[in-house]
């Protein structure tokens, strides 16, 4: 088996961690292990505790492994989109020679100018996609290796996310004992497996429903154009459902999976259920229409908060509506709920390989296929920057992060069962978003098709 065929995606999430094997065979993707474990260090999509999250990526892998046959020595790991930032940039180097053809080094060069003009100290990048290069002025050219010239530019996106989150997803990978091939932003990685091609095309909504939080991206003419988190995801509404049936999380987990409705007006008042709820010596009768509305009334509050989002941006008058995924995304209902609160066309994604076919395997699924469909040139401008910018043996801790912001922060819901549970600071988000908004209007959805 040639490792170079061989590519693994580490989907880290709020309930559960996955892992996919993929072998590519004649230009086709098969996965060839998958590994399914349940999460730990990890609230709301973000890592809280590195050594938890280490050793549930850890006993994730190694189930991979087992089922693979496969030695896995690094990996392909997702990033939430929190805070990230999409910005235009540009570079330009001089070429030494002019009668001298341009090369990797050069490219790298080009890369190198863009990069060090647009990162704030506090950012990192995830990616550069180089959207064309000039030679001498000459504009349009998606490879300039092999030509000549004496003057090198390049233009495209820089996508940068906060050091702490990514610093402590890289250290936890690396505690696991592996290395990381490549970070990627997920809702980039998705949208090249989740969309057809006229959807990234012409422009499509991916709403990624979690356990941990709600992510909506907006791809647009191949590139992802906008994306937002919602820090609200299927823990919260299995939270509800314990709540008010006072049963266990356990219990409530298992009733939302069996006999969830996400929309009320498909549940029945009349077909009812047993639950075990705390102080009552025998079961009670439940009906789908009460366990429903529960559900629907968590829904309204994370579709509502998206669809002003979406709406500022624009976004829902993208010609290829929107496209479900993600692990709530399987509750009966939603897409129709979608549909009535976006007021847009919505379908599911849902993997078609053997053993995936569940909407939570997505993530993983596009990251193998997002690094094997990388060409050579973004290869080569993504080997500008490395994956170590961030030293391993300077651990940085979210408690250390809010100090460093002097910020009070507060949450009006019950924080995860993990200890010290990331509370998203809100203020530090909009003045990152404010600081970014002039960099960042050139990608206004605003703009789509002057």
């Amino acid at each position: 088996m040639n490792d170079s065929d061989i590519y693994i995606g580490l989907d880290i999430g709020t309930t559960s961690i996955k892992v996919i094997v993929a072998q590519k065979i004649d230009g086709q993707i098969n996965v060839i292990g998958v590994g399914n474990e349940k999460s730990e260090g990890v609230s709301r999509g973000i890592i809280v505790d590195i050594d938890k999250a280490a050793n549930a990526i850890k006993k994730t892998i190694s189930q991979a492994e087992t089922k693979s046959g496969v030695k896995i020595s690094s990996v392909v790991v997702g990033l939430p989109a929190d805070m990230i930032s999409i910005d235009w940039c540009s570079g330009m180097t001089n070429i030494d020679d002019s009668s001298r053809e341009i090369d990797d080094q050069d490219v790298v060069a080009v890369a190198d100018s863009a990069i060090s003009s647009n990162i704030p100290q506090e950012r990192e990048v995830i990616d550069l996609v180089p959207e064309e290069f000039k030679i001498d002025g000459f504009d349009g050219i998606p490879d300039p290796r092999g030509m000549v010239g004496s003057r090198l530019e390049m233009k495209g996106r820089i996508i940068t996310g906060p050091k702490t989150i990514i610093h402590n997803v890289r250290k936890a990978v690396n505690k696991a004992g592996f290395d990381i091939d490549m970070m990627v932003v997920n809702a980039e990685a998705e949208g090249k497996t989740v969309l057809n091609d006229p959807e990234q095309d012409f422009g499509t909504i991916i709403l990624d429903l979690g356990g941990g939080q709600s992510t909506v991206a907006v791809i647009h003419n191949y590139e992802l154009k906008y994306v937002d988190v919602d820090h609200e995801g299927g823990k919260y509404i299995t939270k509800d459902i314990s709540s008010v049936l006072n049963t266990s999380l356990k219990e409530a987990e298992n009733i939302k999976r069996e006999y969830g409705f996400a929309d009320v007006s498909q549940a029945s008042a009349e077909n009812e259920f047993s639950v075990n709820v705390v102080g009552q010596s025998q079961p009670v009768k439940i009906s789908e229409k009460l366990l429903s509305e529960i559900i629907e009334a968590r829904l309204d509050q994370i579709f509502g908060r998206l669809k002003d989002k979406l709406t500022e941006a624009n976004a829902l008058d993208m010609p290829g509506g929107m496209v479900l995924t993600g692990g709530v995304a399987s509750m009966q209902g939603i897409a129709e709920l979608a549909a009535n609160t976006f007021g847009v066309n919505v379908r599911f994604f849902i993997p078609d390989q053997m053993g995936l076919r569940h909407p939570s395997f997505s993530l993983a699924l596009s990251l193998v296929n997002y690094e094997s469909e990388l060409s050579d040139i973004k290869r080569v401008v993504r080997s500008s920057f490395s994956e170590d910018q961030f030293p391993d043996d300077n651990s940085v801790s979210y408690n250390d992060y809010n100090e460093s912001t002097n910020e009070n922060i507060s949450d009006e819901h019950d924080s995860d069962e993990d200890d010290g549970a990331f509370l998203f600071p809100r203020r530090k988000a909009k003045e990152e978003k404010k600081k970014h908004k002039k960099k960042s209007s050139g990608f206004s959805l605003k703009n789509f098709f002057e």
